[in-house]
């Protein structure tokens, strides 16, 4: 490796690593707001909306139609040896345990996320936030701490629409059009799907990991991009490729300890 290679790869991992520290710094920031913007209560509800409500119809579609071609594809596995019985079983673990959390999780930073960035960007961008500071009005609790909560709420509801909407998927599939008995695709999952283990550490604790992690790089990227078209389209970018690496990332974390 030559030196100038050997010199931008350290500088690449110096900006990270930066990058980073400057995001877990606004983390904090955003901590000591919080009791600040619950006067901005309405804000947050707004933002609930925006992020959560907006985005059901795509996760809605993504998990009916990633649940069925689950059932489609476990059944062609399972009927090798003889075991379609518990398609739904098998369903039901891959999606509460890795597909729900991860597939809303990257859904929501693509949707909302890169809406979140874009939209304090343009803040930036049109001094709004200095407009704000002038007017003695914190814009981190104005303007960061809603976006932040709202999406630390709203991506376990979202889980759980997609695992719903997923489920429903494969026994379409399963029972409707493969013909496996209704009684038996319910009775095997409902015997083998453990509420702890797999709803809770599953869908719950990684889908508010993953909310925190991605709404707190949708906030960050957009209230710290340069004020120009550019650095917005930069910030989006950012957002989409960084949320996508810490899920991805923080899944294998999180499955270690949790499973």
């Amino acid at each position: 490796m030559s030196a100038s290679m050997k010199a931008g790869s350290e500088n690449i991992v110096l900006r990270s690593l930066e990058q980073i520290g400057n995001c877990g710094l606004f983390l904090l920031r955003m901590l000591a707001a919080v009791p600040q913007s619950m006067r901005f209560y309405r804000e947050t509800v707004r933002q609930l909306w925006f992020v959560g409500a907006m985005s059901l119809i795509i996760i809605m579609v993504c998990g009916l139609f990633v649940g069925m071609v689950l059932g489609l594809q476990l059944y062609d596995v399972l009927s090798i040896f003889g075991g379609t019985s518990a398609t739904g079983t098998v369903v039901a673990i891959a999606i509460y345990r890795e597909l729900g959390p991860v597939v809303t999780a990257l859904l929501f930073a693509g949707r909302a996320g890169t809406s979140v960035t874009a939209e304090i960007g343009l803040m930036r961008a049109t001094d709004q936030i200095a407009a704000m500071e002038m007017m003695a009005v914190d814009p981190i609790a104005y303007v960061a701490v809603p976006r932040f909560l709202a999406g630390m709420i709203a991506m376990p509801l979202l889980s759980c629409v997609f695992c719903a909407l997923g489920i429903f998927g494969g026994h379409l599939v399963g029972v409707t059009w493969l013909g496996i008995d209704n009684g038996t695709f319910w009775s095997n999952m409902t015997a083998t799907v453990e509420v702890v283990k797999d709803v809770i550490n599953g869908v719950v604790w990684k889908s508010l990991v993953f909310g925190i992690v991605v709404s707190l790089i949708a906030v960050f990227q957009g209230y710290t991009t340069p004020p120009t078209s550019e650095g917005v389209a930069y910030a989006t970018t950012r957002t989409v490729v960084a949320s996508s690496i810490a899920i991805l990332a923080l899944d294998f974390v999180l499955t270690a300890f949790l499973m």
